[in-house]
Parts: structure tokens; sequence; C-alpha cells
């Protein structure tokens, strides 16, 4: 493979979110492959997309953050219509608020559904209803082992 056949990367701040990718539609990226976010800890959310330029073969990624609490940016779906399922789902897992989305209902997860799934300090509840993998044999202590990412301390969660 080609270095070239490697979307580009353009980090850009929250509020030249649209502004930025609307240049890339009018430069002839008129297809939009995906939409997602990350959880860049301290940093906030990180949001990114990836369109294509059909004809010229080539893709770019745009990246931008947004604060963690109330993190908000502009929709992308009069740009791309395909955008539209892409941040509903990144509404819903990670908290993002897309200014002026045609259609924000959830998408995923049930009615009433309390907290964001993808962010780090979500308690994942697998994790703690069982023991995490790692003993050698069965009631092996686990005293003195530093706790799995997304495991509370014992007692902090739950019944």
């Amino acid at each position: 493979m080609a270095s070239d056949d490697f979307a580009a990367t353009r980090d850009v701040p929250s509020d030249g979110w649209f502004g930025a990718a609307s240049e890339l539609k009018d430069s002839g990226y008129d297809f939009f492959d995906w939409l997602s976010a990350y959880d860049d800890s301290d940093a906030g959310l990180a949001v990114v997309t990836r369109v294509w330029s059909v004809g010229d073969r080539r893709g770019v990624m745009l990246r931008t953050r947004v604060a963690r609490d109330g993190g908000s940016l502009p929709t992308l779906t009069s740009l791309w219509g395909g955008a539209a399922w892409h941040e509903r789902e990144t509404a819903e897992m990670f908290g993002i608020y897309f200014v002026d989305h045609p259609d924000p209902r959830p998408l995923l997860l049930p009615d009433g559904f309390d907290g964001h799934p993808l962010r780090k300090e979500f308690v994942l509840a697998s994790r703690v209803a069982k023991e995490w993998p790692g003993a050698k044999e069965p009631g092996e202590s686990v005293a003195g082992r530093k706790r799995p990412p997304g495991v509370p301390a014992a007692g902090a969660w739950g019944p």
C-alpha cells in the first residue's frame, strides 16, 4: 500500500468543525464514511469523522475535541446525510450533543438508560458482577492486585 492510501488527519478546534467539514465537501470529499468518538481522559472527548473523495480515491479524517460535560458540535447531516446515524450513536454512547440534528432520538440503548457506556468513567456492571479473570486457582486471593479499568473498589457500587 502506498503512503497516500491512508487518510490524512486534520485537527480542528470545535468551533471550526462545521467549517472544516464544509470545506472538505466543497473540495470533492463526497462520500461520508464514518463518525465516532473516543474518551481522551483529561483532554476531553475526541470526535473523529472520515470522508472520502471517490473521484480522487483519497480520504481525510477530521478530528476535534469537546468538553466532557456539555460538549456539543454542529451536525454534519446537511453536508452528508449518512452522518445522521453515526451522530446519534456517538451522542448516546459519549454524551456529545449534535446541534440541529434532524432526529436526535436514542438509537441503541433502552429508554431511561442512565450514563454513556463508552466513557472511561462508566462502570462496567459485568466486571463488578463476576471476578476478573487471572487467578490461577479457584479461590486464589487477588489481594494486592491492581483493579482492572472500569471496576470500582469493593462495596463502592451495587448491592
